[in-house]
């Protein structure tokens, strides 16, 4: 299966849903890389980086469903990689175009 390199972008501005936000994020553990979170105390928001390497279907149905909690809102910016194979290990490695 193809997969994709993502980065998903969270803006926390109410943190009422901050539990399901994160229930979600360890439901597509297994496909996220690294996560970096920033308070940002003087606007009372939190800034969330999400790195993911999945399949496309996989980062938006992740995407959507962060989307829909209230006072939280994501994009995906997906990186522009191309797939080729290990010719030593029959694995999918990504190239630059």
């Amino acid at each position: 299966m193809t997969t994709r390199v993502a980065i998903i972008s969270i803006v926390v501005e109410a943190s009422g849903d901050v539990e399901q936000l994160n229930r979600i994020l360890h439901e597509y553990s297994s496909c996220i890389i690294g996560r970096m979170g920033i308070p940002y105390a003087k606007r009372e928001i939190s800034l969330i980086s999400v790195a993911m390497d999945a399949p496309a279907d996989t980062i938006s149905a992740m995407t959507g469903k962060i989307g829909m909690l209230k006072g939280i809102t994501s994009k995906a910016l997906y990186a522009r990689l191309q797939e080729g194979k290990d010719e030593a290990s029959d694995r999918p490695v990504r190239t630059k175009p």
